[in-house]
């Protein structure tokens, strides 16, 4: 039985503890629930850009000493942007939680945003935007989300543009924490060997002033549309998306679509890993994923394959889903795939980290804890069927989009 606990501050902000006793370390996530969605189309990237601010020095660290108040005693720190949440955490033994604690809450509530390190970030940032669209693997997905959603906010990068992250000044920053870290988005997540009352003391000491948000308004469900966009680029490899639609963490088929995208390209035994890397040899990289929003999400086919072979890889991946459609999978197939979500799901919670993020996300997206046996039973519950329905409904070629960067003026 899980020993989550999950106490709310007076001002609304949220702590999550999960006791566990045989482990000699902890895993804190300093959580606030915004993320690029929630920029207006001229803060693009301004979310990502505090999070690197927040590291840079506050009112009582400076940058160095942020890092060796963790790493010094043998913990690890970093963060994260992503659509629809930040989140600032690290790994520390189990008597360095409260130092932790403090370090986070240092970092989020008292961070100087000094006007000369922020020219100075904003540059590490445009280095970062051009590294990622020198990459082909790593920017065909931005790339996809853009042409397959426009300008919903689900399909802006969470990067921002070289113009809008140049553009942002101290206040602008301090304008957009003060809308948005507010305390009701504000989650504080602890799993390890800790005892609760002692998250409880440090965060009610550091957090408990945070003033109180504003309701958080969804973004209509973003609907992509059908096309082609190639990216001439000189590379070797034709990177790739092909994809469509998916499920919002909301919605009923949420597990139909994790089973389908396991059996599809999950793993290395998944159907186009097999058919195209393993059986013909046709790329080093072929899988799928997917990705669930509050509104909304998408499936994707990812892979890089020689521009001689790229006719016959898309279509391929269409037969993939041509043949799901018209008979959904194997029973022994699907057994199989259930079996290794599972174990999956299961083996992650060994890491506290993992532990962490699980109960995090399931508090910020669903205000509750999700024993790991209602997730299981609902994986188990998915029917071939479904999977035909499901597949019927978003793999048509009329929803489908393509994005591909490569050398195609030769071909």
């Amino acid at each position: 039985m899980s020993q989550i606990q999950k106490m709310t501050l007076d001002n609304g902000v949220r702590v999550l503890v999960e006791p566990v006793g045989h482990v000699k370390s902890a895993a804190i996530g300093l959580w606030c629930k915004t993320g690029s969605r929630h920029e207006e189309v001229s803060e693009a990237g301004i979310t990502h850009l505090i999070e690197h601010m927040l590291f840079k020095g506050t009112e009582n660290r400076t940058a160095k000493e942020i890092a060796e108040a963790i790493e010094g005693q043998g913990g690890s720190l970093n963060a994260f942007t992503d659509k629809e949440s930040t989140c600032y955490y690290c790994r520390v033994l189990s008597d360095e939680i409260t130092g932790g604690v403090d370090v986070l809450c240092d970092m989020m509530l008292h961070s100087l945003v000094d006007p000369e390190e922020l020219s100075r970030e904003q540059g590490v940032v445009l280095e970062e935007i051009k590294r990622s669209q020198d990459e082909p693997s790593d920017h065909v997905h931005e790339l996809h989300l853009e042409n397959r959603w426009g300008t919903h906010p689900l399909g802006r990068p969470i990067i921002g543009t070289p113009e809008s992250v140049s553009s942002f000044t101290q206040a602008d920053i301090r304008s957009y924490m003060e809308r948005h870290y507010r305390a009701e988005s504000v989650l504080l997540s602890v799993a390890g060997n800790v005892d609760p009352n002692e998250v409880l003391k440090a965060a009610e000491a550091t957090l408990g002033r945070i003033p109180h948000t504003k309701s958080d308004t969804l973004p209509p469900r973003p609907t992509g549309k059908a096309s082609v966009q190639m990216l001439e680029k000189d590379v070797e490899q034709v990177h790739f998306c092909i994809g469509t639609d998916g499920s919002s963490i909301y919605d009923a088929d949420y597990y139909t679509l994790v089973v389908l995208d396991a059996a599809l390209g999950g793993s290395m035994s998944s159907r186009l890993f097999q058919e195209i890397r393993e059986k013909r040899g046709l790329v080093y990289s072929v899988g799928s994923y997917t990705l669930s929003y509050a509104s909304g999400g998408a499936f994707t086919v990812y892979g890089g394959t020689g521009p001689q072979h790229w006719a016959l890889v898309q279509e391929l991946v269409r037969q993939e889903f041509d043949k799901v459609m018209a008979e959904g999978l194997e029973a022994e197939e699907l057994n199989r795939t259930k079996r290794h979500i599972a174990g999956s799901v299961v083996l992650a919670l060994e890491g506290m980290s993992a532990r962490m993020m699980r109960m995090s996300r399931n508090e910020l997206s669903h205000e509750r804890e999700i024993p790991i046996e209602e997730t299981l039973g609902k994986i188990n519950a998915v029917t071939n069927d479904s999977i035909i329905e499901l597949a019927n409904r978003i793999l048509t070629v009329d929803l489908v989009s393509t994005t591909a960067i490569g050398p195609f003026s030769d071909n």
